[in-house]
């Protein structure tokens, strides 16, 4: 199997390289969140991991994205609580507002326990990956500015081909390489097969923070058109994070063409009120632009033979959910400590790891579904807006934030829980 691109950044090796053990060799390409929190798992449960990263370097900023629920236990239990909270934006809650900016309503982040409208933890998704990385790259290998072009496996193992020429065997592949995963097309199929556009669109970039933003998020939201304009406080207090989001049956523009991104977004943000202009006067001179559908990736199995997919690239929730992270670190703690409990033996760790997450990603998924279609553009034939104040849906965000339960591994390998923590001393069914 391969992938055609004739692009190719130069390769940059960071982190161990070579043979570190008695592990097995596990390829994990993407970067981003999902792969380096699985790398922090494997290298724990003794695996010798390499991370690919098509990018030259680690993408800062982001959108801000949060843990709730059973996320922050994962944090824990990694280790990176403190750090995790040192690098959040420190958003103390958020208003929304008219067009005139008049608040209409006001959200703190103690609301519901932290798991809120602002969660407790919330960080720019490029500082959750540079606190990962920190933690990962003294034991694990990360390559940056490279990619799988080929990939062939065996009963043993998966011959993997980079574009930039070498040429390695690992006993396992995992792709956490986002929504539009290439190690999910090489193997599994084109994207069409698995993407569900949701209806809307998404934007984000930094811009600087000359709208007197503090400690707390301002939001937009014209009802008629469906289109919001949002802008949220980050770490760096000169600047600040503007998001867009719009309504659109379908989405055309290629997902790396950013010239033609940028168009889009002024186009479908022409006469938004409120402060849109001026935030959008700074689009052309922000370093870190974004734009992409909102969609959801749904597959019957998220495995196939020694290479499997986690985060985004399996089973994306939507920006919608605000769960899409969460799942990402319940998946990469769950995949590597299935994966070593069975030996590292693929079918049943694979197996293992869907069965626990299958029901968690569902809840999450109906989250972001019902919040897409709360946000459609009214009209004589629209549906009726899904109604949030019923038991239901209390019961959904229960499952949603806590419905699974995190085994603990006992008698599986830790390099790095402490002696009686709960991961190596008992074990739940």
């Amino acid at each position: 199997m391969s992938v055609d691109d004739s692009e190719q950044e130069p390769t940059i090796r960071t982190g161990e390289q070579g043979r570190r053990g008695s592990g097995p060799r596990v390829l994990v390409a993407g970067a981003s969140v999902a792969g380096p929190a699985l790398a922090h798992w494997l290298h724990r449960r003794g695996a010798e991991v390499t991370v690919v990263e098509r990018a030259p370097e680690l993408r800062p900023g982001g959108q801000a994205v949060d843990a709730r629920g059973v996320a922050r236990e994962v944090i824990g239990r990694m280790g990176l609580d403190a750090a995790v909270r040192a690098a959040c934006t420190d958003t103390a809650g958020a208003h929304t507002v008219d067009a005139d900016g008049r608040v209409l309503e006001t959200f703190h982040v103690d609301d519901d326990g932290g798991d809120g409208y602002i969660a407790d933890i919330e960080i720019l998704r490029g500082d959750l990956s540079q606190v990962l990385y920190d933690d990962t790259r003294d034991g694990v290998e990360y390559v940056f500015g490279d990619r799988i072009a080929e990939l062939a496996q065996d009963a043993d193992g998966v011959d993997v081909v980079f574009a930039g020429g070498d040429r390695r065997r690992f006993e396992l592949v995992v792709g956490a390489d986002g929504l539009h995963s290439a190690l999910r097309a090489m193997v599994f199929g084109p994207h069409e097969r698995f993407l569900r556009h949701l209806g809307h669109v998404l934007a984000f970039y930094s811009v600087p923070n000359e709208f007197g933003l503090d400690r707390r998020l301002l939001e937009y939201q014209d009802q008629e058109s469906g289109r919001s304009a949002l802008l949220r406080p980050i770490q760096d207090a000169t600047r600040a994070m503007a998001m867009f989001s719009f309504a659109s049956a379908g989405f055309d523009v290629d997902h790396r063409d950013v010239a033609a991104q940028k168009v889009l977004l002024r186009e479908r943000m022409a006469g938004l009120g409120w402060l849109t202009q001026d935030i959008l006067a700074h689009l052309d001179d922000t370093p870190d632009f974004y734009l992409d559908q909102v969609a959801q990736v749904v597959m019957e199995r998220w495995s196939s033979g020694r290479v499997g997919l986690l985060g985004d690239a399996a089973f994306s929730s939507s920006p919608m959910s605000g769960q899409g992270t969460g799942l990402a670190l319940v998946g990469a703690y769950l995949l590597a400590g299935e994966l070593a409990a069975a030996g590292w033996d693929p079918d049943a760790g694979f197996a293992r790891y869907e069965a626990q997450m299958r029901s968690f990603v569902e809840a999450n998924q109906e989250i972001g579904r019902l919040n897409a279609r709360s946000r459609d553009v009214p009209g004589p034939d629209a549906e009726p807006g899904p109604d949030f104040t019923g038991e239901w849906f209390t019961e959904l965000v229960g499952r949603a934030l806590g419905g699974i339960e995190l085994p603990d591994y006992a008698g599986v390998p830790d390099s790095a829980a402490p002696a009686g923590s709960p991961i190596t001393s008992s074990a739940k069914p």
